[in-house]
């Protein structure tokens, strides 16, 4: 069957609890305050019938990697749940900036001076910004997005030279590496920077994301479960 199982509601809801207590957890190991680490529910591909029961459970942030695809389902939710707030935790192609804006409420991934220029000129037309976080490649990786750790810094200053309000740093750690690594090098830069916000942590890492700060955990699996393959995945 295409697709994989169907999972019901409750299993989803029990998911997203055991995610949530397990939040808790870490911050009270981490000696943080309850509630000072925000959960993303990543539903990225996900169908509909697992998004549902967590919105309506009362869980309003979600994340999600694609314009498109969160152009094609969140307005109709929007309408239904108006206090959600919906990030961008996926790269960001200068051609899909307007429809961004229009939809979420923060972006992940400003890690390039083209596209920051371009931002800059869409938010002042559009007289409305969202939050945004500076995406830091720590592990120097070709294949993914994000300025260099040298060149975070000056990325950031320039960032603020075109008023655009960063707030915090978002970094996908390398699979094979120890991610406490690249948590810590993000929260350094962070605290020169003045930035009181960093998006790390996942599924498999968030417990140890927020023993080194995180504010923000962007989780998938952990809360809908594995994505359903589709007609276009390949094995």
């Amino acid at each position: 069957m295409v697709g994989g199982p169907r999972t019901g509601g409750g299993d989803g809801l029990n998911r997203l609890k055991n995610t949530i207590d397990a939040i808790h957890e870490a911050e009270l190991r981490a000696g943080r305050p309850p509630g000072s680490v925000r959960l993303i529910a990543v539903s990225k591909m996900q169908p509909r019938e697992r998004i549902e029961p967590v919105l309506e459970s009362g869980h309003r942030v979600f994340g999600e990697n694609r314009v498109q695809e969160a152009a094609g389902r969140w307005p109709e939710y929007r309408e239904r749940f108006p206090d959600l707030a919906l990030h961008l935790v996926g790269p960001l192609q200068t051609n899909k900036i307007r429809q961004a804006l229009g939809l979420f409420d923060a972006i992940h991934s400003l890690d390039r001076p083209g596209l920051a220029r371009k931002l800059a000129r869409a938010i002042q037309v559009a007289g409305r910004s969202p939050e945004l976080f500076v995406q830091v490649n720590t592990g120097e990786e070709p294949q993914k997005s994000g300025v260099a750790p040298a060149d975070a810094d000056g990325f950031i200053r320039e960032c603020r030279s075109m008023d655009l309000p960063v707030t915090g740093l978002m970094v996908i750690p390398p699979v094979d590496e120890e991610p406490s690594l690249h948590f810590a090098l993000l929260r350094k830069i962070a605290e020169r920077n003045c930035l009181d916000r960093l998006s790390m942590g996942m599924s498999s890492d968030f417990d140890i994301a927020i023993a080194f700060g995180a504010t923000h955990v962007r989780i998938g699996s952990a809360v809908f479960g594995e994505r359903p393959l589709s007609l276009n995945d390949h094995p």
